[in-house]
């Protein structure tokens, strides 16, 4: 049977079918492309992630250690180890701060310092509106006038009547009435003469002077406003005073530390402010009732140098230095003192970072008395040995690290 042949639209058609589609391929092509891409950037990361272990992971960590210090027998403990005690205190004065109040109530005109200023004794302060009482010291002083003016009346009447008394034109009675008129006279000007000084007194009171030299800390009122005497927690008061020649600093013992402080013991005072600088005080008073709530006992020292730099409520840290007693009490054994940044604490105990041929260890200790910066430890260390005092987040029991020392007094 003979085939038949295809038209040429068959054909055409034909063909067609055998077309590849270019939309097909591109799309085919952007996907290699974009896992090509995808692949590339993984192996980028993968390399420099073991770029970065292999430059920072394989070193071991860097820490600063500290040497512990063994104190010997009769070695002074407060010059080598810190001192005996140490606490957080506050700079305050001598005579405590003085606020001044008015006397009489009136609007404040003007104040005649600023805060900062030094004033002396009987210096001008405040001043206040005295139209008022100016009035009312001319009013007191006329009605003084009027009552003396009526004595000299009375006076009169008085000795005419007692020398018709005397020549018996008048009785005995007409004398007492003269004689009780004259007295009430002069108890009139006496009443006179205290308003009088009443009214001074209160015209003086508008003048708000210093009591004593000191330093303006504060004014706690503003020109225009109504100063009133007396009030509840000082709302009277209209400016704040201290004595800066005398500065002192309390600070609060616990009742356990008690036995170490005493009368003339000297300390140093470190200022939060300023923590390379110290200052030279003295006890000057242990205050003689135990506050029940805390369980401590305030402590005053009086600061025998001072500078522009101390100010009243000054954050300080005060370390009591030994006495001899207690130096000669302290040195009878040996003392194991150790930079307080080495301990380390968690639920079960407190513990140290030893390092050892560049490895670390874990030891218990022990913890005695605070020197502050310092601690002491009576178990666990002999003294000598090398403590981390810095880089202890990622230490583990055996690891190997890199020791600087730090700039501990211990090194």
């Amino acid at each position: 049977m003979e085939k038949a042949i295809p038209s040429a639209a068959e054909q055409r058609s034909a063909l067609f079918e055998l077309r590849l589609d270019p939309s097909a391929k591109q799309s085919t092509s952007r996907t290699w492309i974009w896992w090509t891409g995808l692949l590339l950037a993984f192996g980028l990361a993968i390399g420099g992630i073991h770029l970065w272990q292999s430059s920072t992971l394989g070193q071991p960590p860097l820490v600063q250690v500290a040497s512990v210090q063994r104190i010997g027998v009769h070695e002074p403990l407060s010059g080598l180890a810190g001192p005996v005690l140490s606490g957080a205190g506050y700079v305050v004065t001598g005579d405590r701060y003085i606020s001044l109040g008015v006397r009489v109530p009136g609007r404040i005109v003007a104040y005649s310092v600023e805060e900062g200023d030094f004033v002396r004794k009987g210096e001008l302060l405040v001043r206040l509106d005295n139209r008022d009482y100016r009035a009312l010291l001319r009013k007191a002083e006329a009605h003084l006038e009027l009552s003396r003016a009526n004595l000299t009346l009375k006076r009169k009447k008085f000795e005419r009547i007692q020398e018709l008394h005397e020549a018996e034109v008048v009785t005995d009675e007409n004398l007492d009435i003269a004689e009780y008129e004259r007295a009430a006279a002069q108890a009139e000007v006496h009443q006179a003469e205290a308003e009088v000084a009443l009214a001074k007194v209160n015209l003086a009171h508008t003048r708000l002077t210093a009591p004593a030299d000191g330093v303006v800390l504060a004014k706690l009122k503003e020109v225009g406003e109504i100063a009133v005497p007396g009030g509840f927690s000082g709302s009277g008061d209209l400016i704040r005073l201290a004595n800066l020649q005398d500065l002192r600093c309390e600070v609060d013992i616990n009742e356990s530390d008690f036995h170490w402080i005493s009368l003339g013991q000297e300390a140093d005072v470190v200022p939060d402010a300023y923590p390379d600088r110290s200052y030279p005080a003295q006890v000057a008073k242990i205050y003689p009732q135990v506050n029940r709530q805390k369980g401590t006992i305030k402590v005053e020292l009086k600061l025998m140098e001072r500078d522009a730099s101390l100010r009243p409520d000054m954050s300080v840290r005060i370390n009591f230095a030994a006495q001899a007693s207690q130096a000669s009490e302290d040195n009878a054994i040996p003392q194991i003192v150790i930079p307080k940044a080495a301990l380390q604490r968690d639920s079960n105990q407190t513990f140290v970072w030893i390092v050892r041929n560049d490895h670390v260890s874990q030891t218990s200790v022990q913890i005695g008395r605070d020197f502050g910066d310092t601690v002491q430890v009576t178990r666990g260390l002999e003294g000598g040995e090398s403590l981390v005092v810095s880089g202890t987040d990622n230490l583990r029991e055996g690891i190997q690290v890199n020791k600087r020392p730090s700039r501990s007094p211990f090194n």
